[in-house]
């Protein structure tokens, strides 16, 4: 049997023989569309090649891109496991032309695929074409041989592609296949056209017109292919079946999904097993490419798709975390062909098990609740609305995950109901979307970078040089010239300023020229990730496009740059030792004071741990062993072991930087394109001052190196030599000084606080005008007013007056900072006359306080106003005399 790796390869080989680029997937976070939240076909990350705003460096590509809907207007989640053929992730294959070959040949190079190569059956094949498009009519006769009645004319939407309401545009031709008479459903275009039995496997785009805004079309000079094939749908043909699940990838999936469930894999169990092996997919491609579970955005949508997969496993009866013991039945199967999966591996099923296990602590909960609310309910009843708000609000259920609960018992859920109860979270969860993608570029920087190519940055061996202006921008429009007091964007065709990316900032520093021209450039920026924009500020004289200026880097600034980025590398190596293999990039930020370093790991370091980090940057900094630059594709860079960041977009040739030395082999080896020491001794000394949660499963260490991280120490070191002198001690006998000083204090507080109690039982130690027992009536009364005496000692001095009294009422009241505290103690043989508590009550209200409680024989409480102390004794004696 042709397994799914098989016909990936085959398709690939086939249009690199007929001389297609192979082009390997783009990550699923689009780099140039912000309206998408994934990537969810395989033409986007070539749209800008065919809108005209990027240059091709080949005129036909062929490629397998990773896909995923399950957010936005491209959402199949609901339907993933209870159909055939949704998916949230998926393969798309798909051969381009930009401009070389059209209908003819596309057509051609389809059926060769199909028909030859892969020996599908013409007999099963059926195609459609836009119903005006006779062109591709005519070729589809001419070339297949198939029978008119099988080239069907569709005059819907759905055989004419656009990108959208402008720009590129033109008829598409899809190919279906035949499952059969046994399977339901006709041909397209026919009234049962949504069965399963005719099933699209290949869409042709032709991309013949553009499209203005008042929807009249023109031909294109230069007309283009842009082809898609589901790899899933067809490996199913090829393999036999009419269900994607049943292909040899999904069947490795579903198997060790039953095998550790000890569940059957069929009947009742069937949807959450697929359910579970597709979203193990779209979950692990996702953390690969740098996404994290979030409560917005990719990574919410992430956190759904997880969730729903660990549902379907608790619904499986599984008693333990599962997704993360599935990790490596996925690498088996496509590691080979997405090795980004075998390097994220370890951050794949921490992710996993980390977001399974909370979730379990929730799930159980919600759904006896769900239960609850269910019993009693018949098949098409409704759960209210309110209920279901209630299982987001109070157990994070999300409203697909109560939906597909009740999905299995055909229960329903009033939509409006709970849409009315999340009136406010919805309108939080439409803005929690910021965004897909980076953010999209100006046009005028595609016109100038179509115009003039590339900036070449001379910044790794210089840190000035000549340059010719190639572009102008003030207030987001190009100009000829400007004049000093003007603030612009200064585009030169080579620079030695590096342009803030990857983390570092960008480069400032000066500009000159003829005429006295002057300018200061407080920042760099690489618009495209190609351009070097100078942001400036002129001085001086004028400048026009066409001149040539004088680029100077501040050296100082630069040096401190470049000594913080290396810093990072050595920092991410030391972390992945001590912590794992786990622990990857999640962000950066290389200053010229300091720099910040955000890493995936869930659990806060250790003093413990901070220092062996520490220790061993700093090893590595005093070995200054040289830093070795070499150039490579990324494939080399990774097979020689340098470490690429997940969800990055890489050149063609990238910038692999090794330092350092552990036994016989390099510390440190990572792509990068910034800016970096020499050797190493150059960063002087890394200091870590800081390290902290940013957000779920992310920490961030700052840091600093060299004079600042020399300065901080002496910093710490002055306030340390303060405290010493202040304690007439070395700074080495501080610590010994502090304990012995903290020492003493605990046992002068000692003393304290038995003088006060001695002084309270000897009758002295009050404010009161006599601390003497006095009768009041026939009731012996002993009340004092103590100054500063620990409320906490009360209860102990209460019991010795009792004593003392023999018979009677005794009442202290504790001043402190202003505050009363009034304790009541009355003899056994009185309690049945007074009452402990109604006494302090009165006293309590006295001080301005309320209430105050305890037994018969002993209560206590207190009120903010300590100068009315007297008046709380006055208020006890009131009562004991009648």
């Amino acid at each position: 049997m042709i397994t799914t790796n098989d016909i990936r390869r085959s398709f690939l080989e086939f249009f690199n023989e007929k001389g297609h680029e192979i082009v390997p997937s783009s990550p699923l976070i689009p780099h140039n569309d912000p309206t998408l939240m994934f990537i969810n076909a395989g033409m986007v990350p070539f749209k800008n090649i065919f809108t005209g705003a990027e240059k091709s460096k080949f005129l036909t590509a062929t490629s397998n891109q990773k896909c995923v809907r399950a957010g936005g207007k491209h959402n199949d989640l609901d339907n993933v496991g209870y159909t055939a053929r949704h998916h949230t992730f998926f393969e798309m294959l798909g051969n381009f032309s930009f401009g070389d070959y059209f209908k003819e040949q596309a057509i051609h190079n389809a059926w060769e695929l199909i028909t030859k190569t892969w020996e599908i059956s013409p007999d099963r094949l059926t195609v459609t074409v836009y119903h005006t498009d006779d062109e591709a009519f005519d070729l589809w006769r001419k070339i297949s041989g198939l029978p008119e009645e099988r080239i069907i004319r569709i005059a819907s939407n759905d055989n004419f592609w656009s990108m959208g309401d402008t720009g590129p545009c033109g008829p598409c031709s899809e190919i279906f296949y035949d499952h059969g008479e046994n399977i339901f459903g006709g041909p397209p275009g026919s009234p049962d056209e949504d069965g399963d039995r005719f099933v699209e496997i290949w869409n042709l785009v032709f991309m013949q017109y553009e499209q203005d805004g008042t929807g009249n079309r023109i031909d294109l000079p230069k007309p283009s292919i842009d082809t898609g094939m589901g790899l899933e749908r067809v490996a199913a043909v090829m393999q036999g079946t009419h269900d994607n699940y049943d292909i040899d990838l999904f069947k490795a999936l579903i198997a060790e999904s039953g095998t550790l469930t000890g569940t059957a894999t069929t009947g009742d169990n069937q949807a959450s097993h697929r359910v579970i092996a597709d979203h193990l997919r779209a979950s692990s491609f996702l953390v690969a490419d740098g996404v994290l579970p979030a409560n917005e955005g990719r990574g919410y949508v992430l956190r759904r798709i997880m969730r729903r997969a660990m549902r379907h496993a608790h619904l499986l009866g599984t008693k333990d975390p599962l997704m993360h013991r599935m990790v490596g039945a996925l690498t088996g199967e496509m590691g080979n062909a997405f090795p980004e999966l075998i390097r994220a591996k370890p951050l794949i099923e921490e992710t996993l098990l980390r977001e399974e296990t909370n979730f379990r602590r929730t799930l159980d909960k919600g759904l006896k609740l769900l239960d609850a609310e269910i019993t009693g309910m018949e098949e098409g009843d409704t759960l209210p609305g309110a209920t279901a708000f209630k299982l987001y609000d109070t157990y994070g259920f999300p409203y697909d995950l109560t939906e597909d609960a009740l999905r299995t018992k055909s229960l329903g859920i009033d939509r409006e109901g709970f849409d009315k109860a999340m009136e406010e979270q919805k309108a939080a969860a439409r803005a929690a979307w910021k965004g897909s993608g980076d953010q999209a570029s100006e046009a005028i920087w595609f016109d100038i970078a179509e115009r003039e190519g590339s900036t070449e940055f001379t910044g790794y061996s210089a840190e000035a040089g000549d340059a010719m202006v190639i572009a102008l921008v003030k207030d987001g429009e190009e100009v000829r010239s400007a004049k000093a007091g003007d603030k612009l964007i200064m585009l030169t065709n080579q620079t030695p300023f590096y342009g803030e990316s990857g983390g570092q900032m960008g480069d400032s520093g000066l500009a000159t020229g003829e005429g006295g021209f002057a300018a200061d450039i407080s920042d760099t920026s690489k618009p495209l990730g190609r351009l070097h924009a100078h942001h400036l500020t002129i001085k001086d004289g004028a400048v026009s496009v066409g001149d040539t200026v004088h680029l100077i880097v501040d050296c100082a600034r630069r040096t401190q740059l470049r000594a913080n980025h290396s810093a990072t590398h050595l920092l991410h190596k030391a972390l992945r030792q001590h912590l794992g293999d786990h622990v990857t990039q999640k962000g950066s930020l290389v200053a010229p004071d300091r720099l910040r370093f955000d890493f995936s790991h869930t659990s806060a370091l250790t003093d413990e741990e901070i220092k062996a980090i520490e220790a061993d940057v700093n090893a590595q900094i005093r070995g200054n062993s040289a830093v070795v630059t070499r150039l490579m594709s990324p494939d080399d860079a990774v097979a020689a072991g340098a470490l690429a960041l997940f969800g990055e977009k890489y050149g063609d040739e990238v910038r692999v930087l090794s330092m350092g030395l552990d036994d016989d082999s390099d510390y440190s080896v990572e792509l990068c394109g910034g800016t970096h020491v020499n050797a190493l001794g150059d960063i002087g000394l890394m200091v870590i001052v800081s390290e902290s949660a940013v957000s779920s499963g992310v920490r961030r260490i700052e840091a600093l190196t060299g004079e600042a991280a020399r300065l901080w120490l002496s910093a710490r070191d002055s306030k340390l030599k303060s405290i010493a002198a202040t304690l007439k001690a070395s700074p080495d006998e501080l610590s010994e000084r502090v304990a012995a000083l903290v020492e003493d204090r605990k046992k002068l507080n000692r003393e304290l606080t038995e003088a006060k109690k001695a002084l309270a039982l000897a009758g002295d130690g009050g404010s009161s005008p006599s601390a003497e027992m006095e009768m009041i009536g026939d009731v012996t009364f002993s009340g004092q007013v103590i100054n500063g005496l620990n409320s906490k000692e009360l209860r102990g001095l209460i019991d010795e007056t009792k004593k003392k009294i023999s018979s009677g009422v005794t009442a202290l009241i504790a001043v402190n900072d202003g505050r009363a505290t009034v304790a009541v103690g009355v003899t056994d043989d009185m309690t049945d006359r007074h009452s402990a508590v109604d006494l302090v009550q009165a006293a309590v209200a006295a001080v301005g306080g309320k209430g105050g409680g305890g037994r018969p024989d002993m209560a206590q409480g207190g009120g903010p106003d300590g100068d009315k102390a007297e008046d709380a004794l006055k208020a006890i004696k009131a009562i004991l005399a009648g």
